[in-house]
């Protein structure tokens, strides 16, 4: 029997750091880009592709709202986790001038800041990394450079200029692997990520949070997002240790959801290697 391929969607063009989260992750698949993550979350709903690789946080400019905001819309579950160094590089056509500005996506346009003000290059943003190094490329731009992969350098025969730009070399970026159906086995070192929102009243969301501490569950993030539908009032996106099918969870999920105007369990799944 020949082993079906994976098809993982990322947004993107080759070279962005979610296709290098997926050859990471798994190196024998084959990544198929897209242009927005609407349209990345689509084709895993409508079975166009197996998986989806998307960004969720990165640990200098934090989380990236359009991520949570498709999880709480779609019928989509977080299967897996990435977590992928972020080494950004100056690049430019080989016949460049002296450079005036820099295209990137905001993300690394601010996990750049420092260095970009040093430069004094104006930031331009686009909507991927690597999508900036193929812009400047096609249209010629050779007062330009981008901030992107090494690996998008490579593909689009770029030049370069530095590497290693990012303010601070702890850089690391957080992907989520996005499937269709949830993953109902727990492996041991798992995590479970949901979303609810709460009465706005004194006390509701300590209530919520006390029943993690009853059960001794330890929380690994708290997230909150405007509902956008009732002024001051927001989605909580928590993530925290163990499986959904572990019993002191499902004892605390269930307490939970009796509290909550809404609940949404996003799926347990195995913990990414830091």
């Amino acid at each position: 029997m020949i082993n079906k391929r994976l098809r993982i969607a990322f947004q993107g063009e080759r070279g962005a750091y979610s296709e290098m989260a997926i050859i990471l992750k798994f190196p024998e698949s084959t990544a198929i880009p897209l242009k927005s993550f609407h349209d990345v979350f689509e084709t895993v709903i409508n079975d166009l592709n197996d998986l989806a690789v998307v960004p969720i946080e990165n640990s200098i400019e934090g989380s990236v709202n359009e991520t949570y905001d498709l999880l709480l819309q779609d019928q989509i579950y977080i299967s897996g986790e990435i977590f992928q160094r972020i080494n950004h590089c100056l690049i430019v056509n080989r016949d460049y001038k002296k450079i005036i500005n820099v295209y990137s996506h905001p993300q690394a346009l601010g996990q750049c800041r420092n260095y970009i003000e040093s430069k004094k290059l104006e930031p331009i943003p686009m909507y991927d990394t690597a999508g900036a190094v193929k812009f400047i490329k096609e249209n010629k731009m050779i007062r330009s450079a981008a901030i992107a992969s090494r690996r998008a350098a490579e593909i689009h025969e770029m030049e370069i200029l530095e590497e290693g730009i990012e303010d601070k070399k702890n850089n690391f970026t957080r992907f989520f692997v996005l499937s269709k159906q949830p993953l109902t086995k727990p492996l041991g070192k798992d995590r479970t990520s949901i979303i609810f929102s709460l009465e706005h009243k004194p006390g509701s969301l300590y209530n919520i949070l006390k029943q993690f501490s009853q059960q001794n569950i330890n929380l690994t993030k708290i997230e909150s997002r405007p509902t956008k539908e009732t002024p001051w009032e927001y989605y909580f996106y928590v993530d925290f240790d163990g499986h959904y099918n572990d019993e002191k969870v499902m004892l605390t999920l269930n307490r939970i959801k009796i509290q909550t105007k809404f609940f949404k369990l996003l799926g347990s799944y195995p913990k990414g290697i830091f």
